[in-house]
Order: structure tokens, then sequence, then C-alpha cells
């Protein structure tokens, strides 16, 4: 079996489902000729030096579907695998992302999630934004893909790589049972999910762990949304808040980022973006993770939300804190200035 269709898997296209709508910067392009990309890229990888530019420009401006097209299109072409091909031909954060480029969304996040648990220590960071951003959809998508690539549940790696409370809650959220909007407002249930979640905490020596759990884990977001409103008018302090007051460490890492994505997922993914641009450099990992992963999805919102948040467009800050052919890819991923 070839690398390409070992790697590629079966066509896998994320719709993100009910839940969210769609507002990627990366589009299937219009007249897409796969023979003809596969031709332009057997050449640029040939080229003494390597041509990244013609690469980059191909690849990004790609839906994923489209790219894998190219990789067959290629090794027909040339008889060579054309994901070892970049492999041999790129090198560095490049690399990274071109090869990000070639998983689907939810392929790229299963690998992800294997490398943040991969060898001694586990980038408990890493995990947290995987599991707690992603949306029912995108998990159940996800836990399939991790399967095929990698041979065991996604579920037993979590388990057997986290414990005690923070195992619980990352544990839920991969199971994936959180409740699809409905229609309908429920009053009553969001006024006792809020006091619930007041009782469990704030209200309590100690914190019912469980409780906090429970509620944040199965309920719809629509719901959760108005729970964390009605909250304030039970509690001192905003969920948040709360949430800092009552547990540490990961466990508040992980309740904070849940909050954020359920309050207001494209800002939360904005506000990591600027994380990753805080020092001189960028930190190339969390960069081209968003990036990659979301430049399908939603990267056009987090843009927004980018801009609204800090006053200057994402573009611009990428630009001021990457250069090269990073710089190029990122740019192109990004899809435009605001």
């Amino acid at each position: 079996m070839s690398l390409v269709s070992e790697f590629l898997g079966q066509l896998t296209l994320n719709f993100g489902g009910s839940d969210e709508e769609k507002s990627p910067t990366v589009r299937p392009a219009e007249d897409f000729d796969a023979d003809k990309d596969a031709a332009r890229i057997e050449t640029a990888i040939k080229t003494k030096g390597v041509d990244e530019q013609t690469i980059i420009d191909i690849l990004t401006r790609r839906s994923y579907s489209q790219r894998r097209d190219i990789a067959f299109a290629y090794e027909r072409r040339t008889k060579k695998d054309m994901i070892s091909a970049l492999k041999g031909a790129l090198k560095g954060p490049l690399e990274s992302v071109i090869l990000g480029l070639m998983k689907s969304t939810a392929q790229f996040d299963a690998s992800e999630l294997k490398n943040s648990m991969k060898g001694l220590g586990t980038d408990e960071v890493t995990l947290i934004e995987l599991v707690c951003s992603r949306s029912n959809s995108e998990m159940q998508e996800i836990k399939k893909v991790y399967k095929e690539m990698h041979k065991k549940e996604l579920e037993s790696d979590v388990s057997s790589d986290t414990s005690g409370d923070f195992r619980k809650l990352l544990v839920a959220l991969v199971k994936g049972n959180r409740a699809e909007p409905s229609g309908v407002v429920d009053y009553e249930k969001i006024d006792q999910d809020a006091r619930d979640l007041y009782d469990a905490g704030v209200k309590r020596k100690g914190t019912d762990v469980a409780t906090w759990i429970t509620i944040m884990t199965e309920r719809s977001v629509p719901h959760l949304q108005k729970v964390f409103d009605r909250y304030k008018s039970y509690s001192p302090y905003d969920m948040k808040e709360s949430i800092k007051k009552e547990v540490k460490g990961d466990m508040e890492n992980a309740f904070l980022t849940l909050v954020q994505c359920i309050e207001n997922k494209p800002l939360y993914f904005a506000s990591r973006l600027n994380d990753s641009m805080q020092s001189k450099g960028a930190k190339d990992k969390l960069l081209t993770r968003i990036m990659v992963s979301r430049c399908e999805v939603d990267l056009l919102k987090i843009r927004t939300e980018f801009k609204k948040q800090y006053s200057k467009s994402l573009y611009q800050t990428i630009a001021e804190h990457t250069k090269g052919d990073y710089q190029r890819v990122m740019l192109c991923l990004c899809g435009g200035d605001d």
C-alpha cells in the first residue's frame, strides 16, 4: 500500500455538522486540473534548490479532496509517492505545514492528538486545546480516523495518559455525548443548571467537579451560553472567574478552554493565535496547528474575531512574526488581510 493511500485514507470530507457554520479561508479551486497541478509539483520538486513557492501556491489554494486528487495524479505520472517526495524536498516548519495539508482535517487532528500523548510525558496544553474545542461531529470523525491511523481507540489513549478528574473531563468530551441544539429554550433547565453549577462550586467548600463535568459536557452549546449568563445572577463571579477560584492546573486550563469555546469558539482560536505570536518569533507548532486545522473550517470567523480583539489583522500579525517560505504558506492559508 503506498504512503499516499495509507496517509490519505478514504476520503473523509469534514462537514462540521449542524453545530457549526463553515467559514473556511481555503476553498476548492474552480477550474481544477489535478494532472496539471501534479506536473507543476513534479517540476517544482525536481528544480535545483526546490521551487517552494509553486508548491505553496498550489497546495494552499486547493481543498483537501483536490490535494488528494493531485497526489493520485502525481503517483500515476511519476510512479512515486507525492507525500514522500514532498517530505524529501521540504524541511522545517514549511514541511510540517505542507504534510499537514495532505491530511484531512480529522486526520490532522488525530495525528496532533497522537503526538500530544507520545513518548515521555503528555503535552497537556495541546491535548486540552484539541479535545475541548472540537464539536461533537468533529470528534466522531476524529475518533474514527484515529482508530484507522493508530489502530487504537482515542478514548483509551486519552484515558491511559491522564488521571483523576482531568481524565474524567477529557474522556467525557471524547465520548461526544453533548446534546445537539434544539429549537426549544428550556428556561427551567437553564435556571436549574446555573444553580447547580453555583451550588457545586463557589457556594460550597471544595468543588463537586462531577456536576460541573456533567453539565459542561452533556448540554448543548446554545443552552450552556444561556446557563453561563444566568449563572451570574447566582454567583458573585462569572463562570471563568469561578473556575479560576475553584480548580487549578490542567483542570483549570481545560474548564477555561471549554467555557471559552462554548461562549465564542473563533475568539478562543484568535487568542491562541495571538499567544503563538507574542514573542519576537512565532511558536511554529501552535501557529501551524491552528492554521492547518481551521483553514477549511472556520478561519474566516477567527480572522474577524482577531481583528476585533487585537485591532490588527491576523494577516499583518503573521507577516510581522514569521519569515521566508513559512511566512508565505501561513499568509496563503490566512487568505487575505482584514
